[in-house]
């Protein structure tokens, strides 16, 4: 099977949806900052009513993998692998 690539806008998205739902809020409430460090790697910030809360790499695949299930009708335990792109920001590449 060939490999799909999860575009940042997606991956924010997916964030949105994933953050709306542990937070019982509408997705228009949610805004997504993706981020990377050299030392930590990749995360987010969300942003609910006024309130940040950092997301860790893992919340970022937990949030891809109902992506996958329930948007794209894919697997939602294929290895994941998020990638630093020099032209399209962060990208997820789903084996």
């Amino acid at each position: 099977m060939e490999k799909l690539i999860i575009p940042e806008q997606d991956i924010i998205n997916a964030l949105c949806v994933y953050i709306s739902r542990k937070k019982q809020v509408k997705l228009e409430e949610v805004e997504i900052e993706l981020m990377y460090d050299d030392d930590y790697g990749f995360s987010a910030e969300a942003h609910v009513h006024g309130r940040m809360q950092v997301l860790i790499m893992a919340n970022m695949i937990e949030a891809l993998r109902l992506w996958l299930e329930e948007f794209l009708n894919r697997d939602p335990f294929a290895g994941i692998e998020l990638v630093l792109d020099d032209e399209e920001g962060i990208i997820a590449i789903v084996q």
